[in-house]
């Protein structure tokens, strides 16, 4: 998966990654309709399915779930949110083409949000009725859920064989366009912000394309190693990452498009703090999910609030045109 995607990122950039996007995306929504499909087979129907719920926890099947109300805000509220900070997400924007294309792109994107969150909670949900220490044990340590082995166990449960080799692809997609993604807004923020914006000021365009791809294949191989020595727990990796990148730029980014107001230094103090709160509440105890939420809510209340005592340095027109 890392070779292919450093072939096709560093050989195409930033055009080959949004074409193979497009096939990605068609075999993830092909992927979760399949999905949903054969895990309500495989239960009997959605309305057996309900019922054996219902059985091991009427709250399982409630509006809210077992989890309460707040810890379902903090959960929703982090992978619905967290996106608009995403930098790897925020730089596709850069493929649009008029305004024709971002209304569909509106539309588009929102019904395939849709469908991937919807599959996502029901498929997840499911896994009280599929799996048990006794006839997944690979998923349970001392009785408890290993999260990062439920998802595997689940698909052995419920996808015929002759399916795997779409729910293989479906996977390899998402892993495949969320690693470009990253890898290409990394590489571009070390070459041009920091290498071309302090070290090397004159640098030619043909130059900063060959770092591009220098840089790109480099943390693609981090990648990967990283991969080999398989972390603790991806699910919590994932969790503190989102919360975090989100609580350092949500105010800052939305705040920046829609308010003129928005200064310098409202923009770095609101990333510092909301940061800082997130990772301070996940290492004293918080959930990943409560922590990211915090930060991101504290890094958009106090983005605009810092402006009005900080504003931004009003430019002359000389000074807007350099």
């Amino acid at each position: 998966m890392g070779g292919f995607t450093g072939l096709y990122l560093v050989l195409g950039g930033y055009n080959s990654m949004t074409m193979i996007d497009v096939i990605f995306g068609a075999i993830m929504i092909l992927g979760c309709i399949v999905l949903a499909s054969a895990t309500i087979s495989a239960a009997g129907g959605l309305n057996e399915l309900t019922s054996k719920l219902a059985a091991i926890d009427p709250k399982l099947v409630s509006q809210v779930g077992p989890a309460g109300f707040w810890n379902l805000f903090y959960l929703v509220f982090l992978t619905s949110v967290a996106p608009f900070a995403m930098p790897q997400l925020i730089q596709k924007f850069y493929a649009v083409r008029d305004k024709k294309a971002i209304r569909l792109g509106m539309v588009a994107s929102t019904s395939f949000s849709l469908l991937i969150a919807v599959v996502a909670y029901f498929v997840g949900s499911t896994s009280r009725v599929f799996l048990t220490p006794e006839n997944a044990p690979a998923a349970f340590s001392n009785g408890k859920p290993v999260y990062d082995s439920l998802m595997p166990e689940l698909l052995n449960k419920v996808i015929p064989e002759y399916l795997f080799v779409i729910m293989l692809l479906l996977i390899l997609s998402a892993s495949m366009s969320t690693l470009a993604a990253i890898i290409l807004i990394s590489s571009s923020s070390v070459v041009k912000d920091f290498y071309s914006g302090f070290i090397n000021k004159n640098a030619s365009d043909n130059m900063l394309t060959n770092l591009m791809r220098v840089c790109a294949l480099v943390f693609i191989i981090i990648s990967v190693v990283l991969a080999y020595f398989k972390p603790a727990s991806i699910v919590i990796i994932l969790g503190i990452s989102w919360g975090a990148i989100g609580a350092a730029f949500l105010g800052p980014f939305v705040w920046g498009l829609l308010w003129k107001r928005t200064s310098l230094s409202g923009a770095f103090i609101s990333s510092v703090i909301g940061l800082g709160t997130c990772l301070v509440l996940y290492f004293t105890g918080s959930s990943s999910p409560q922590a990211g939420t915090i930060g991101m809510l504290l890094s958009f209340i106090l983005c605009p609030l810092i402006s009005l005592f900080a504003p931004a340095k009003e430019l002359l027109p000389a000074e807007s045109r350099t």
